[in-house]
Formats: C-alpha cells, sequence, structure tokens
C-alpha cells in the first residue's frame, strides 16, 4: 500500500523559506510522477509542482515558478518542495501526491495516492 507522509509545514513571515518533505513508501515509484497540490480555505486544490521520478523532469504552477524548487532523492525515496521569497497567499495545506502513470500532469484527478497534507502559514 502506498503512503505518502508530508512533513516540514509551519509558520514563516513572508519573503522566508520553508522546505516540505515528501516520505513515499510501499511502491515502485520509478515509474511514478510525484507532485505537490495545495489548498487555502475556501479556494479549489492549486497544482504547486511536480516531478518524474525517473529522469527528473519538473513542471510548475504559475504562481510559484521561480520561487518554489521540487526535487527527489532516489536513496531516500523522499520528494522536497523548496519554497522560498514565500508570500501570504501561499498559506494553505500542502499535499504530497503520486500519479503511477508517469505522465507529468496539473490535474489532480490523474493522481492516484495522497498524503495527509501539511499547513503552511505565512504572515505578511
Amino acid at each position: 500500500q502506498v503512503q505518502l507522509v508530508e512533513s516540514g509545514g509551519g509558520l514563516v513571515q513572508a519573503g522566508g523559506s520553508l522546505r516540505l518533505s515528501c516520505a513515499a513508501s510501499g511502491g515502485t515509484f520509478s515509474s511514478y510522477v510525484l507532485g505537490w497540490f495545495r489548498q487555502a480555505p475556501g479556494k479549489e486544490r492549486e497544482f504547486v509542482a511536480a516531478i518524474r521520478w525517473s529522469n527528473g523532469y519538473t513542471l510548475y504552477g504559475d504562481s510559484v515558478k521561480g520561487r518554489f524548487t521540487i526535487s527527489r532523492d532516489n536513496a531516500r525515496n523522499t520528494v522536497y518542495l523548496q519554497m522560498n521569497s514565500l508570500k501570504s497567499e501561499d498559506t494553505a495545506v500542502y499535499y504530497c501526491a503520486a500519479d503511477r502513470s508517469g505522465v507529468v500532469r496539473m490535474a489532480s484527478v490523474f493522481y492516484d495516492y495522497w498524503g495527509q497534507g501539511t499547513q503552511v502559514t505565512v504572515s505578511p
């Protein structure tokens, strides 16, 4: 059973940085895509970034391009989201998700497995 466990959320001031981690277990992830999504209160879930495990190909949402970086550590089966220059509008619950297809896509409907989420709060 695939499990995704996020960590690293917290409270940070605007302009600061945080690094989120997603530890993946229970599967062979070499053919997967791992992604990050976020959801703020009263808003729809939003694509943040994704990475294809096999070759490191990445895709970013427009609102985070140039500020966030997704990466993976094959040995640790962990995906990271480095978030810099944080803004108050980045405040949300951040979710890690996995897509078995290996196709890097933004739509959450294609992702098969989800973590429980970690809260990121950016104060003005």
